[in-house]
């Protein structure tokens, strides 16, 4: 049986990472209110995920160093996860303490990156990995898993379908519900992406799936696109393309989050997001943090303009 084409499908759930991947990288302290006031103004728009942040080392990440604060901080939505990031136990245990109801935990698929990322091999990534999954499922706190680098590493270069294939039915194994698999350096092609799904969702089940692309190559869209026609029903995105990898030289941000809403909403696959709404959160944090929108839609404008009639 074949993958339902887009327009086939009827919902796509959008996972934004503005908050967490988007600022982690960013050069100057963000104040806490701003944070706080990001991730309420994006769960306004009615995005169903917002991650929130990382409760990782702020020796490693200083611009997250302030995580307890900002989830205490946030005005909760009904209806709206707020997951975090956490590397181990410790990162785990802080996270608990201020109520956090979700996580999320990481490694990659290039033993490379996981050295210079978290000075660990891929097969100790993984012992991490259980000994916060086994203390999670006791807690009854769903775990989302990320794997970096499915489509190539900036120390290794070519990373193997099997690799990727392997760390992703681990995490399934560990009790990680689903797996999103990014494209770290924005290497990867429709073909070489598809490629990559297929041989994924041999192990594990597309509905398990989800994709994050960063645009460092323009072709974020265009995976997005693909990995539609594969069957995936999750999609990663950032605010105004805010992002980058601290690990990842020449690393430019997410997809952004606008262009992705405005490319489903044209495939007629429902989002539950208001475009209009995001357009603006995205102008506003992009005149907050000083840098240019990184979103061509929130450049744009959707289309047609409110005083344009249809």
């Amino acid at each position: 049986m074949s993958a339902p084409s887009p327009a086939a499908a009827d919902r796509v759930r959008i996972v934004e990472v503005g908050p967490r991947d988007g600022l982690q990288n960013e050069p100057n302290p963000i104040p806490t209110a701003t944070k706080i006031a990001l991730i309420e103004r994006l769960a306004a728009c009615g995005l169903p995920v917002v991650e929130a942040t990382s409760f990782v080392s702020p020796k490693w990440v200083p611009q997250l160093a302030d995580a307890a604060e900002v989830y205490a901080g946030i005005g909760k939505r009904a209806g709206t996860d707020y997951p975090v990031l956490v590397p181990n136990v410790q990162g785990y245990e802080r996270a608990r303490a201020c109520g956090v109801a979700s996580i999320a935990v990481f490694t990659a698929a290039s033993e490379a990156f996981n050295r210079k990322n978290i000075n660990a091999s891929i097969d100790e990534s993984l012992v991490r990995i259980r000994d916060v999954t086994e203390r999670a499922r006791a807690d009854g706190v769903p775990v989302r898993g990320y794997v970096s680098t499915v489509l190539g590493c900036p120390y290794q270069g070519e990373v193997p379908v099997t690799d990727v294939v392997r760390v992703a039915r681990a995490l399934v194994g560990l009790g990680c519900h689903e797996i999103s698999l990014g494209d770290t350096i924005g290497v990867g092609t429709p073909r070489r992406a598809r490629a990559m799904l297929r041989a994924v969702a041999a192990e594990v089940p597309v509905e398990r799936l989800a994709v994050h692309f960063h645009d460092t190559r323009g072709q974020a869209l265009a995976n997005v696109h693909a990995s539609l026609e594969e069957g995936v029903r999750v999609v990663d995105a950032s605010v105004a393309g805010l992002g980058g990898c601290p690990y990842a030289k020449g690393a430019t941000g997410n997809v952004a989050t606008e262009d992705v809403v405005y490319l489903l909403d044209g495939l007629g696959i429902a989002t539950g997001v208001d475009l209009d709404a995001l357009i603006e959160v995205g102008r506003w944090i992009s005149a907050e943090l000083g840098r240019p929108n990184g979103s061509k839609v929130g450049r744009a404008g959707n289309w047609p303009p409110k005083d344009v009639a249809s």
